[in-house]
């Protein structure tokens, strides 16, 4: 039980195992406030006053703008449950226990934090001497603190390793998709919502992906993969799916742009310690005769030293089957070797284990999936007209593909939602 704001300081200053938390934005801005209310408390001072005062306006503002001015205590415990540390590392990872002084400093660690977490305002006023003055400082929700911390110590420690084992930790816990941008992995925060289920036909190629990635993820073999084929045929939802169907069996996806594949030595670095399994995602891939990126995926799917770990597979899209765009000048050009030149360009694709080919669909195929989507909007009673206008407006936006029907489909529902004739 903490009793003093300089006992609050002193402990929050003496987490080990959980330190990291000190450099997230609201536990950081807390902990300035129990130093500056220290301060305040040993002498009151004008200085010591001011300080205290902007401590609070700010970690007010910081609780505010997460929307958590009404749980503090859910918001502390949060960043617990995101840190990356040796204890959630563990966890996470294929480690079957810890050492016993690790356990006790985990245990008390997180003793300390759930203590801070029920600290209140009206507290931290007059430990710091300042409820003397009558300033009408906004004061923020104590609230409850997040359920696996919302027991004792020795059980919150088992939750938390129950938690870890199958979320991850830090980062990859809290997200599921992410990007490479400045030799840095950066969470997506709002990643592509798309589901399997709503994706219709092409049962048979997108079984293949859903096969890979489920032996990927029990451990076993499993192939990099390049879907390609015709445009608007679901390539990149597919993948995009994938990741939303089993990322609570701990897949994680980071896409890399195609020009930032020079630095996949960093990305392997960054990533090959981790518990969890990861797909890179490298959408629209082709290439140029004189791409410097070509010969850099080579040697990432073989041959190179820096090699992909065994916890990361790649998953490329392409409309290309062979990813090198080539010329008929490049068959007949005065290559001593145009052998050797033709095989070079085929050598890429060869060096995916999977390749799954997505091909417009026909006529008929076509309006089956029409039909499947407007059965799946709740509009299947107007087929017929439904059916005649997916025709005429696949014949202005680019011809028959899944992303036809797809938009035709969501201009359909809006104007039958507002009883307006389909054009």
């Amino acid at each position: 039980m903490i009793r003093t704001i300089q006992e609050a300081a002193l402990k929050m200053a003496s987490l080990s195992i959980y330190k990291g938390i000190l450099k997230r934005t609201v536990p950081q801005a807390f902990y300035r406030l129990l130093q500056a209310g220290s301060r305040c408390a040993a002498s009151c001072e004008d200085s010591n006053r001011i300080e205290f005062l902007e401590a609070w306006g700010c970690f007010f503002a910081e609780l505010c703008q997460r929307g958590e001015s009404e749980n503090f205590s859910r918001s502390l415990t949060q960043t617990a449950l995101f840190d990356e540390n040796a204890f959630s590392l563990a966890a996470a990872g294929t480690v079957s226990e810890i050492p016993p002084t690790m356990k006790k400093a985990v245990e008390r660690d997180l003793a300390i934090i759930l203590e801070l977490a029920q600290l209140t305002p009206s507290f931290l006023l007059t430990e710091s001497r300042m409820d003397k003055f009558s300033l009408s400082l906004p004061e923020w929700g104590t609230g409850k603190p997040v359920e696996l911390f919302q027991a004792e110590p020795e059980s919150c420690f088992r939750s938390l390793w129950e938690y870890y084992r199958c979320s991850g930790c830090g980062m990859y816990a809290r997200y599921r998709a992410f990007i490479w941008r400045d030799k840095k992995i950066l969470p997506v925060a709002h990643p592509d919502p798309q589901r399997l289920c709503e994706l219709k036909g092409y049962e048979v190629p997108r079984g293949m992906a859903v096969d890979n990635t489920v032996a990927f993820l029990k451990g076993l073999p499993a192939n990099n993969c390049l879907l390609y084929g015709d445009r608007g045929t679901g390539k990149s939802s597919t993948v995009k799916a994938l990741l939303n169907e089993f990322y609570t069996q701990g897949l994680r996806m980071i896409e890399m742009p195609k020009e930032y594949l020079m630095d996949f030595p960093y990305l392997v670095d960054q990533i090959a310690g981790l518990p969890m399994k990861f797909i890179i995602f490298i959408d629209d891939l082709s290439f140029s005769q004189q791409d410097s990126t070509y010969a850099a995926l080579k040697s990432v799917l073989q041959g190179g030293l820096a090699a992909k770990p065994q916890n990361a597979l790649i998953y490329a899209t392409s409309n290309r089957r062979h990813l090198l765009r080539e010329n008929f000048s490049d068959r007949n050009g005065d290559d001593l070797h145009r052998n050797d030149t033709i095989q070079e360009s085929l050598s890429l694709a060869d060096r995916f284990g999977l390749a799954i080919n997505f091909m417009l669909p026909d006529k008929a195929r076509f309006l089956e999936l029409v039909a499947q989507l407007a059965e799946q909007k709740g509009i299947e009673e107007h087929l017929p007209e439904l059916e005649l206008g997916a025709e005429q407006w696949a014949m202005v936006h680019g011809g028959r593909s899944p992303r036809a029907a797809q938009q035709y489909i969501s201009f359909a529902e809006a104007a039958i939602r507002q009883n307006k004739p389909l054009r």
